[in-house]
């Protein structure tokens, strides 16, 4: 479930290979911690615009809502129905996950500065028909069938040794989208175990490291599924750009703005979906209470 909604970011992810961090502004530290986004930062609002990230986490939320509806079948099969939907959309909804980003995003590691090369990236080519390309690959993949397509394209281009998969290697590690998804598919799936847990779908108490060594046992599987995710993606939606606006984007990734804003993408993704993925389990878990009633 996590790999669908978290292992491609938005903006296919530029990602912070090392720690970084940078002094919050004067005007971000006076400003209240509870306020909009707009209000604490509107920098970090323009720039997440230039992204289209908005539009991103509205497909996001789609792909969060679709993700658990499946689980329906394998955890509490026909007891879930109209309530587990209502409850599916409450959880992923498009405005409560939006909401939620915009509390997570920490404004801190986004400087006025940085925040101004990004956007001035992504407004000007060719940062536009990077953003376009991500946001309609996204959207595609809602399509069924589209994504195995991908996937078949992937394999495909691996034994033709398209120098496409090279380039896109170059990103990829770069970036270091692997270990990143990874890392946060993993996270999630323990807080969905936190979850059921704390929901009572067990009928003793599972301890936390029984449950660990359950997520850490699949993560030879979430890494393959991660792998082919990002290069199928990456391939399907940057069909239309040149080697060129991808070296570029690449190498926007290694700046300090660019690594700026992958700390606080992936901080403010892993934040918001290991809080979704707990109220998934603990509301499946009533379910499967209900089921074993």
């Amino acid at each position: 479930m996590f790999r669908t909604i978290f292992a491609a970011m938005p903006v296919a992810a530029l990602v912070l290979a090392g720690g970084f961090t940078v002094a919050p502004d004067r005007a971000q530290a006076q400003a209240a911690p509870g306020a909009p986004l707009a209000e604490r930062a509107p920098h970090v609002v323009e720039m997440l615009e230039a992204l289209r990230l908005y539009e991103v986490l509205g497909i996001m939320a789609t792909e969060g809502v679709e993700a658990a509806l499946t689980l329906e079948a394998d955890l509490f099969p026909g007891a879930g129905g109209a309530a587990w939907a209502a409850e599916a959309n409450r959880i992923n909804g498009a405005d409560r996950l939006t909401g939620l980003f915009e509390v997570a995003f920490p404004v801190d590691l986004m400087t006025e500065e940085h925040a101004a090369q990004v956007t001035a990236f992504f407004t000007a080519e060719p940062g536009t028909r990077i953003a376009a390309a991500e946001v309609a690959g996204r959207r595609a993949f809602l399509e069924p069938g589209v994504e195995e397509l991908a996937n078949e394209a992937f394999r495909e281009a691996i034994a033709d040794e398209d120098p496409r998969v090279e380039l896109l290697t170059e990103f990829i590690e770069t970036n270091d989208l692997v270990e990143r998804n990874v890392s946060g598919a993993l996270n999630s799936n323990f807080a969905f175990y936190r979850g059921l847990s704390d929901g009572g779908a067990f009928e003793v108490e599972v301890p936390e490291e029984l449950m660990l060594a359950e997520v850490w046992g699949q993560e030879p599987d979430v890494r393959r599924d991660t792998i082919e995710w990002l290069y199928s993606f990456q391939l399907s939606a940057f069909a239309g750009l040149s080697d060129g606006d991808i070296e570029a984007y690449t190498a926007l990734s290694g700046t300090e703005a660019g690594e700026a804003l992958n700390a606080a993408l992936f901080a403010a993704f892993d934040e918001v979906f290991t809080q979704l993925s707990y109220e998934l389990g603990e509301a499946a878990a009533g379910f499967i209470a209900g089921e074993d009633a």
